[in-house]
């Protein structure tokens, strides 16, 4: 499970050294991709083979399921780390998250986040005045 924020570097070669408590999850491999909101994913392959069999069961028939799925697998790359903990964000998915020098590294639950970190912030005030105004458990009222 990934948890936590993290300030991180990305390198001039775009790599990103990852929070060391990641690291063991990621060690069979990983998928770096597109995610929603404008920030980068970065899947364990286990986990990534999940989503690919969610996305194979989604009717073709919609246009907007087949744009979805467009998006996000023809965005994804495969790779593994490094022997330092290492990925690579390749730049298309820099410039799709407006990544620059310094990232913000968040787990959130099954998978890894990467965001700009002004972004990130933002979004965080947004996501915590909502999280502290809901009165009902998860699922009583569908928020």
């Amino acid at each position: 499970m990934f948890l936590g924020e993290y300030q991180h570097s990305v390198d001039d070669k775009g790599r990103l050294v990852l929070p060391s408590k990641f690291r063991d999850r990621l060690q069979d491999g990983l998928v770096v991709t597109k995610g929603q909101d404008r920030c980068v994913y970065v899947y364990p392959m286990d986990r990534w083979e999940e989503e690919l069999a969610k996305l194979g069961a989604l009717p073709r028939t919609s246009k907007r399921n087949r744009n979805f799925v467009r998006a996000l697998l023809g965005a994804a790359v495969d790779q593994q780390m490094d022997g330092q903990g290492r990925i690579q964000l390749p730049q298309n998915l820099r410039d799709y998250a407006d990544l620059g020098k310094d990232v913000a590294v968040v787990g959130v639950g099954d998978r890894i986040e990467v965001w700009e970190p002004e972004t990130w912030r933002a979004l965080g005030e947004e996501a915590d005045d909502l999280y502290s105004g809901i009165d009902e458990a998860l699922g009583e009222d569908g928020i």
